[in-house]
């Protein structure tokens, strides 16, 4: 059975180990394996701590391990003190296409909606190639907001669109 819990500075080891796994051997993350730091991790884990939610699923087989991770916190202007983003979810890959994914993304929705009444909007991006992905989010109740042109540059010098994703609280209180 699988666990949700909140994140706290002691997973930062795990939580970095599951992202340089989901960066390296996915295109899940828009960050690549080598861009995959310590900072990095660390910087979004106390930004999440101090404004926005962070929530990881325990390996049962193996305490050491964390095999999933979602993220979002709210940005620096106060004009956006409603909003929720940055949202980012890794799931490792021996464990995707058991439903973990939904479930820790169900739990932040749920959260949010029950408890944090001060955001009204939950946004991410999604890769435009990633259709998984974007129709995952739509079955959240994620709406599509337009598109950014050429934003990602591929290995290939290819470039692809990101597409604006956001969900809102019906508990928003003003």
């Amino acid at each position: 059975m699988f666990k949700i819990r909140q994140a706290d500075s002691s997973d930062l080891n795990k939580i970095f180990t599951l992202y340089k796994k989901v960066a390296t051997e996915t295109t899940g993350l828009a960050r690549s394996g080598d861009e995959i730091i310590v900072d990095y991790v660390q910087n979004f884990m106390e930004k999440s701590s101090n404004t926005g939610i962070e929530l990881v699923v325990d390996n049962p087989a193996n305490s050491n391990q964390i095999i999933a991770e979602i993220h979002c916190y709210k940005l620096i202007p106060k004009t956006f003190s409603h909003v929720l983003s940055e949202l980012t979810i890794a799931v490792d890959p021996d464990h995707q296409g058991q439903g973990i994914g939904k479930m820790i993304f169900t739990h932040l929705l749920d959260f949010i909606r029950n408890s944090r009444h001060d955001v009204l909007r939950v946004e991410l991006i999604s890769r435009e190639f990633n259709l998984k992905a974007i129709s995952f989010y739509e079955g959240l109740g994620f709406k599509r907001e337009g598109r950014f042109e050429k934003r990602i540059r591929s290995n290939e010098n290819e470039f692809e669109a990101d597409i604006p994703m956001a969900w809102f609280n019906p508990n928003f209180k003003k």
